[in-house]
């Protein structure tokens, strides 16, 4: 079996502080969350990820994992288990569903989910009763059509399991209906009561805490609740004016360009933007962009020749004065 370096994996030193894993953890997610990544193997370095995590935004089991990391194979070595801590998790993939988790991780914290040398905290554990569950934490892509939509968006994430005595024995898998609250906006923190780990030995269940991503578009940029779209024209467009078909969050509007327009104008649309947490809608601005033709034959040359002798135009008068 190999050793699984969740430092690397996070791309983190050693002594890395909470606050520091948690930025590192979270810019991956993002990265590499199937929702957004178009990579090919942007699933299996998501799970990689939350993985490392789970380990090292974990106290205890960053201290288990450091624990025997001197065992491990950084050096080149295949993992050896300390003495005496042999089969101590369960056995590979015990207690866990859909293989999330790696060997590796399985037969560390397997069925058990506690300190893998016992001990006096395995001990406490046991006696501990009435334990509110764990809280969970998920990041969740969110898309801006989403954001308009009264649909409901339907979320799967990895709840961990306890027996009565507060230890770990394994995940399972939720799945919820999560409606997305108007006016939220990228980073937004939002707590499902309840929806997290059950408790132990009759203690209530932990939360689930969602951090709202929103993903990039293709088309819109964000500012605040207004929405901005890059509109390209045609040099004879913005000349003599037209009308373009412009995209919106929920269809297409005509967008009437007068003449003599220039490259950078924003023009705004009323209402088209994102809502806000009074479900009052932002504006839509389009930003005129003038476009040359990526090429021209010797006609053509000939006509703008004669359209810069007859304009006797000059963009940089400016620079004169």
């Amino acid at each position: 079996m190999d050793f699984k370096d969740y430092y690397k994996v996070l791309g983190v030193d050693p002594a890395a502080d909470e606050k520091a894993i948690k930025a590192a953890y979270r810019k991956l997610a993002r990265k590499y969350h199937p929702d957004v990544s178009k990579e090919r193997d942007a699933e299996d370095k998501f799970k990689e990820a939350n993985e490392a995590y789970e380990v090292l935004g974990d106290a205890t089991k960053r201290a288990e994992y450091d624990e025997i990391r001197k065992y491990g194979g950084q050096h080149g070595r295949p993992f050896q288990a300390p003495p005496g801590w042999e089969n101590r998790g369960g056995g590979a993939g015990a207690g866990f569903e859909g293989g999330d988790f790696s060997d590796f991780f399985s037969s560390i914290f397997g069925a058990r989910g506690g300190n893998p040398f016992g001990g006096a905290r395995g001990q406490q554990q046991q006696r501990s009763a009435g334990r509110r569950g764990q809280d969970v934490e998920l990041e969740l892509a969110v898309f801006l059509e989403e954001t308009l939509s009264k649909e409901s968006k339907q979320i799967s994430f990895q709840v961990p399991q306890t027996n009565a005595a507060g230890q770990r024995t394994g995940f399972t898998t939720k799945t919820l209906n999560v409606k997305i609250p108007a006016g939220v906006t990228d980073g937004e923190r939002i707590r499902l009561k309840g929806q997290g780990a059950p408790g132990a030995g009759g203690g209530p269940n932990g939360d689930l805490f969602l951090t709202l991503r929103m993903a990039p578009h293709p088309l819109f940029d964000v500012e605040g609740h207004d929405l901005i779209i890059t509109v390209p024209l045609a040099p004879w467009e913005a000349a003599l004016g037209t009308k373009v078909a412009v995209p919106t969050l929920t269809g297409k509007i005509n967008l009437t360009i007068r003449p003599d327009s220039q490259s950078g104008q924003r023009l705004r649309v009323p209402g088209m933007g994102l809502t806000n947490k009074q479900g009052e809608r932002g504006n839509l601005y389009a930003q005129l962009k003038v476009v040359m033709p990526s090429s021209s034959d010797a006609t053509t040359r000939e006509l703008w020749t004669k359209l810069a002798e007859r304009a006797a135009f000059d963009p940089r008068t400016q620079w004169s004065k």
